[in-house]
């Protein structure tokens, strides 16, 4: 079995982490340092993470997230954000290409163009879900790397996300996706995984079927 097929097997979604275990901004860093290389359309990198780990922040959080003991337990709690106009930056995040000469100027405004009509035309519904799916896609990638780096993690959508936004002070522009909680978890609870649908049932080729 590949070391990756592991990890993928070992990832759980922690209910209960071991109190007071703290984690360090410099594990955090190794961490992130891997999931900025998660996808994103037209690598506009949409995702924002505010880490909580101040032991005061965290309760005012743990009230918003509907007094779930994980959070109150967990080292840190992440908030993943999607930025909503993450296409502004298309002509900050395509210089690097033009500045190495790997676009022309031409290509560079055709580009930085066409990304702003995209989103333009596809309105406030298109620019929220790409901000949702490009943070859920990072979320995802942050939690495998952190297993890699032997810390246990669970997503999260039980929290208010009006009283998030105001406790941390996030923009507008930014759309709260998902919570995740990172820690060491106490196995003394762990259960059995939930099942699971073998493949037949939710992969479909060429049209939608339903077994």
């Amino acid at each position: 079995m590949s070391e990756f097929t592991n990890l993928v097997k070992q990832r759980r979604s922690a209910t209960k982490f071991i109190p007071d275990v703290e984690i360090s901004a410099d594990e955090l860093d190794e961490i992130f340092s891997l999931v900025k290389f998660a996808p994103s359309a037209f690598n506009l990198q949409h995702t924002h993470y505010v880490i909580v780990n101040d032991a005061e922040m965290k309760n005012k959080v743990f009230e918003a997230a509907q007094k779930q003991y994980k959070v109150k337990t967990a080292s840190a709690v992440i908030l993943v954000l999607g930025n909503q106009e993450a296409h502004t930056q298309a002509g900050k995040i395509n210089e690097g290409l033009l500045q190495l000469g790997v676009i022309d100027k031409r290509e560079y405004d055709d580009t930085v163009s066409s990304i702003h009509r995209f989103y333009e035309k596809g309105g406030e519904a298109l620019r929220r879900d790409e901000a949702i799916r490009s943070a859920s896609l990072s979320a995802m990638l942050f939690m495998l790397a952190a297993k890699e780096k032997g810390w246990d993690s669970c997503p999260m959508i039980g929290f208010d996300p009006e009283a998030i936004r105001e406790l941390l002070s996030i923009p507008e522009q930014y759309v709260p996706a998902l919570m995740i909680t990172i820690g060491k978890e106490d196995m003394s609870s762990q259960r059995v995984r939930g099942y699971r649908k073998p493949v037949g049932e939710f992969v479909s080729y060429n049209q939608f079927t339903v077994k």
